[in-house]
């Protein structure tokens, strides 16, 4: 079982290896929306959703279903599967209900009733992926009305980034079911639907739907009418507007590659060139991630707090980082070994592995170096530089007698998932380390479905909350949030969206796909202690927006999420 968990994973060593794509299409997109700035919406074959084939499939197996499903049903059946999808978001009602309260209430309930009430065909990929939706999305739709309520008793107040995309989801719906007098909706942009919303909540409302309609469409391979959905996108979104124009932008950019790969157009250079890790050739834009956004901080802090609980007799310590950054975590374990009276540190040993940026690494070691010096701290640091990961010895780190070894691994092994060579030699010599503790940070979401309608959608929620996240916590015009969005988070939706095969690269699984590959090495996973716990609601407090930073358990490990989102985890482990 184990061995097919990362069977079918084929993508490169390096996993965001693309140049931004920032500004790539978009003179192409405003010329086309001035000669056509409104496209022909007349001949959306997309709004029919639910045909007859839902009545052929009805009484079918799962496994017949499934079949029909990978064999590539029409084009209809492509089309309900992705609406329903929208659907399971679990949409709270239209913001009409401000005004309407009880009307809209009946009228949004029954929404989903032609949906739910068939018997719906889906991959057990699919299934899954629709189940966790369900589980991720906590407000009931009573929830949501009271909150309305509340709304019409203060004054309107903005919507959320997840507020906009679950309006737009409804608005998909709405307007993928029904037609006025044989014309489709679209051509009216904000029709009463929207009468709620201020002109901008509306825009970026109506620039999501669009969105969600172009990536159907481009799913169904209706490359034509998905042109235009995209050209009118670029139109609209802007990669320094606001978030909904901002996630648009990108999001439009990697469909828009998509149709050029599946049409056979040329591939942009800017796609073929490889660039480095973010965070290793951006100094500067790494470092104000981390002291402005929560997340790395809170993992960090806690994953620090574990180590120093697991090495309380250790005298001789040595640190395995295996993708060293800035080293700025390792400051706090140093102060807090420098404090030790009982048992104090005769040797503290950090050996850095890297593929990338050998300088920079060494910078941060003879910085590392001299915080030690300042705190009288026995330390020493060392470089294994490697070319490729697949070429990592236990040998190469020089382990000696008595040392207490310690594996941090910080967003790395996704980078291997799809080498099973690569990432299974990597965990055998980490095994023969016999480490104590190894701590494991990681994106905890799922980018690897071969469905490209669950990964568009898993993408785009993801993507949307970091982008929320970097609205609330970073300065629109901040250089060091458009190098983020562009050149990390940008090539990462192209390679999601646009590619298949070995050049889908970025393949991010969830915690429960780490427990069952980590099992296989003999690994248990520990849990994280209060101590742990505490330090990460600390660090949350010294944050302006770290109340929008959620903290959740998921089994023994930790989950950070960004308004109830997941976006990383944090697991410990030790070998048996």
């Amino acid at each position: 079982m184990a061995k097919t968990l990362f069977s079918s994973f084929h993508f490169n060593d390096i996993q965001d290896d693309c140049d931004p794509p920032i500004g790539y299409g978009k003179e192409e997109a405003v010329t086309k929306c001035q000669e056509d700035p409104w496209p022909d919406m007349e001949d959306c074959a997309f709004m029919d959703l639910f045909s007859s084939v839902y009545g052929s499939c009805q009484e079918n197996s799962m496994e017949e279903k499934s079949e029909l499903f990978e064999n590539q049903q029409p084009d209809d059946f492509k089309q309900n599967d992705f609406c329903h999808k929208i659907l399971h978001l679990e949409i709270q009602p239209n913001f009409d209900a401000r005004n309407h309260g009880e009307d809209i209430q009946s009228q949004v309930s029954g929404l989903g009733k032609p949906l739910k009430d068939k018997a719906l065909s889906f991959s057990s990929a699919s299934l899954e992926l629709l189940a966790n939706y369900e589980k991720g999305f906590k407000k009931t739709r009573e929830e949501a009305f009271n909150d309305l309520s509340n709304e019409n008793n203060v004054g309107h107040q903005k919507l959320t980034m997840e507020e906009i995309l679950r309006v737009a989801g409804e608005r998909f719906i709405q307007f993928s079911t029904k037609k006025e007098d044989g014309i489709s909706m679209f051509i009216h942009p904000y029709g009463s639907s929207l009468s709620g919303l201020s002109i901008d909540e509306a825009r970026d409302v109506e620039l999501v739907h669009l969105l969600l309609v172009a990536a159907e469409n481009v799913g169904c391979q209706h490359f034509d009418f998905a042109s235009k959905m995209i050209t009118r996108c670029l139109w609209m979104a802007s990669d320094s507007g606001t978030p909904v124009q901002r996630i648009a932008y990108y999001f439009a950019i990697a469909l828009q590659e998509r149709i050029y790969r599946e049409t056979g157009r040329i591939m942009t250079e800017k796609i073929k060139q490889p660039i480095k890790c973010l965070a290793l050739e951006t100094n500067t834009t790494f470092l104000a991630s981390h002291r402005e956004l929560p997340f790395t901080q809170v993992m960090q802090f806690a994953g620090i707090q574990c180590i120093i609980e697991n090495v309380t007799t250790a005298t001789k310590i040595h640190l395995v980082d295996l993708q060293i950054r800035s080293g700025i975590q390792w400051t706090a374990l140093m102060q807090g070994l420098s404090e030790r009276h009982e048992h104090p540190i005769k040797s503290l040993k950090l050996t850095a592995v890297g593929t990338t940026d050998q300088l920079y690494i060494e910078e941060t070691g003879q910085r590392l170096l001299s915080f030690a010096e300042s705190l009288n701290l026995p330390f020493s640091f060392k470089t294994v530089y490697l070319t490729d990961m697949k070429d990592f010895k236990e040998d190469l780190l020089n382990i000696e007698a008595g040392e207490t070894v310690v594996v941090f691994s910080f967003l790395i092994l996704r980078t291997m998932v799809s080498r099973p060579g690569c990432i299974e030699n990597l965990m055998g010599a980490i095994r023969r380390l016999r480490p104590v503790l190894m701590v494991l940070v990681e994106v905890d979401v799922n980018h690897n479905s071969p469905s490209f309608v669950d990964r568009f959608i898993e993408a785009l929620l993801f993507y949307s909350s970091y982008f929320d996240c970097l609205e609330d916590c970073m300065e629109r015009s901040s250089q060091s949030r458009m190098n983020l969005e562009g050149i990390y988070f940008g090539q990462g939706i192209l390679n999601i969206v646009a590619t298949e095969g070995q050049e889908r690269t970025n393949r991010n699984v969830k915690t429960d796909v780490w427990r069952a590959f980590f099992g296989r090495f003999g690994m248990i996973e520990i849990g994280l202690s209060e101590s742990s716990w505490y330090q990460a609601n600390l660090v949350l407090k010294q944050f302006v927006h770290g109340s929008s930073c959620t903290l959740e358990h998921n089994g023994k490990g930790l989950v950070v999420g960004w308004k109830g989102t997941p976006i990383h985890s944090l697991t410990t482990w030790k070998f048996s």
